[in-house]
């Protein structure tokens, strides 16, 4: 098995472990509390503040620690969201009727072309900035773009002879869904979860910086960088570190969903 596992992937889990750890760590011990302001104003890393404070008087490393904690929570809560509602909503399409299933297509195309900060707007018109509203936002965009290629995926499957066979030997259809359908698409739809995961990171970062993320004290990376910007010439980390935080989680994701493609389908591992 050893073998089969790609440099870059890896890479991508160091990258996306040493943030895990991160946020694990938030959860147990913090330098200071988030809502401790006695550091003084942008103070130089240093001393008891290894990376300085913000214009709050804020630990940094404290406030970064507990944004991946954020980060994770919301795209592994929005992937958890998209992934129930999408895989079922491509299941119930890829079985439907045809008047059904273009019905439901055209729901997905129009969900899909809505983009996610006006969901999220109205998400939080209806309930509070929040991180429940960030994770029901960010999973509902999610969600059609999963049903959709879980569609695809379920027509293709229906359409091999193996499942007419089936049929025909008396297997039922919630059979059929768990001992041929399924097995045939997680691979494909894990990939594409995991895909999504980097984008849920950048989608809640995106909400935090116009203020619809979670609300104070819960110290997202977005809100750093948004409460950096007017200082990052005189307290350049501030701005620096979330910045380089959230490279390293998105990028460390897409290595990992590349290397489960590789694993999902050797053929093309082998072209490589």
């Amino acid at each position: 098995m050893r073998s089969r596992l790609s440099p870059t992937f890896l890479i991508g889990c160091a990258l996306v472990g040493a943030v895990l750890a991160v946020a694990v760590v938030s959860l147990v011990w913090l330098p200071f509390e988030p809502s401790d302001t006695s550091g003084g104003r942008l103070a130089p890393p240093g001393g008891d503040h290894l990376l300085g404070t913000d214009k709050l008087g804020r630990d940094l490393l404290t406030q970064l620690m507990v944004g991946a904690r954020i980060a994770l929570t919301v795209g592994v809560g929005s992937v958890l969201v998209g992934g129930v509602l999408g895989v079922t909503a491509g299941l119930i399409a890829g079985f439907a009727t045809r008047w059904l299933d273009d019905a439901i297509s055209a729901f997905l195309d129009i969900l899909i072309a809505f983009p996610t900060l006006l969901l999220a707007m109205l998400v939080v018109a209806v309930r509070e900035a929040s991180l429940g509203s960030a994770i029901l936002a960010i999973g509902l965009a999610m969600s059609a773009v999963v049903a959709r290629l879980t569609r695809v995926l379920v027509k293709r499957v229906l359409a091999q002879d193996y499942i007419t066979a089936a049929r025909t030997s008396g297997t039922s259809w919630p059979r059929v869904v768990t001992e041929h359908v399924m097995p045939n698409i997680w691979p494909t739809v894990l990939v594409n979860l995991a895909l999504q995961l980097g984008l849920a990171v950048l989608a809640e970062a995106s909400l935090s910086y116009l203020g619809l993320g979670p609300p104070p004290p819960n110290a997202s990376w977005g809100r750093l960088l948004q409460e950096a910007q007017a200082t990052v010439l005189t307290a350049p980390v501030g701005a620096i570190a979330p910045g380089v935080l959230l490279v390293v989680l998105v990028v460390g994701v897409n290595l990992v969903a590349d290397g489960f493609r590789d694993l999902a389908d050797p053929t093309r591992r082998r072209t490589r």
